[in-house]
């Protein structure tokens, strides 16, 4: 008799977090553009940790008790109080190097701690930026899945869509999966073709559009790309580390 598959499911967005059992899931938490890229690229590059926090009080009050670096956005911008941005391009081994970040930001983090809320166990978190590392976890794992989309305040989005598209794409052989929202993240993913940037921008997303306005297409771009950071970001204990 054939081993059952684990499940696989998708959540397009924190408003329907609340729906799904994720106390025995690896939760994926996505948001491509672009907490969860740059969360695998100062890992990447040898930051010692990072620390997802919801809001920027908390962030300014760990950063100075722990001598960290506090960064993070609201609304696509750097935050008030806060040192650094949300960029990928902030954080080359350089500056990251054995040190801590603090982050947080309008959607990833935030979606985050309302996993931990909802009793999530085991957290991860994806981008293309990390995209087969998270597959081959999630392979080896043989545990149930919950891909978390961050999208936009609530608002399912375009690249975070995209993002549970691919990783279905790669895995969807060693998973069961009975569930409409992945089967849309599917079949987004399988529409948009090889040149997710070109996708996005003929699609007009709403992300994408935001990010632009402040002239952010590189990071855009460096977003969508697959493997530039090649590292698995794990949840324990309040913090981001190389798993």
């Amino acid at each position: 008799m054939s081993k059952k598959k684990p499940v696989l499911y998708t959540s397009l967005s924190p408003a329907l977090l609340k729906l799904y059992e994720i106390k025995q899931s690896i939760v994926v938490i996505i948001d491509v553009l672009r907490a969860t890229s740059t969360i695998a690229t100062a890992l990447s590059n040898g930051a010692k940790e990072v620390i997802p926090v919801d809001s920027v009080d908390e962030c300014i009050r760990i950063g100075k008790q722990m001598g960290a670096i506090t960064a993070g956005e609201r609304d696509g911008k750097v935050a008030e109080g806060l040192q650094y941005g949300n960029s990928p391009f902030e954080y080359p081994a350089s500056f990251i190097e054995n040190k801590t970040l603090v982050l947080t930001t309008t959607n990833g983090t935030k979606l985050l701690h309302m996993a931990l809320t909802n009793g999530a166990n085991e957290i991860i978190t994806g981008s293309f930026a990390n995209i087969d590392a998270v597959c081959e976890y999630l392979i080896k794992s043989g545990k149930p899945v919950l891909l978390a989309c961050a999208a936009w305040k609530d608002r399912v989005n375009i690249e975070d869509t995209l993002f549970a598209g691919a990783v279905i794409n790669k895995i969807e052989s060693y998973f069961e999966i009975d569930c409409d929202a992945s089967k849309i993240a599917h079949r987004t993913h399988q529409d948009a073709g090889a040149d997710l940037y070109e996708y996005m921008k003929k699609q007009n997303a709403t992300h994408f559009q935001r990010l632009s306005k402040f002239g952010l297409e590189k990071d855009i771009k460096h977003c969508l790309t697959n493997n530039t950071a090649p590292v698995l970001p794990i949840y324990k204990e309040g913090k981001l580390t190389k798993g």
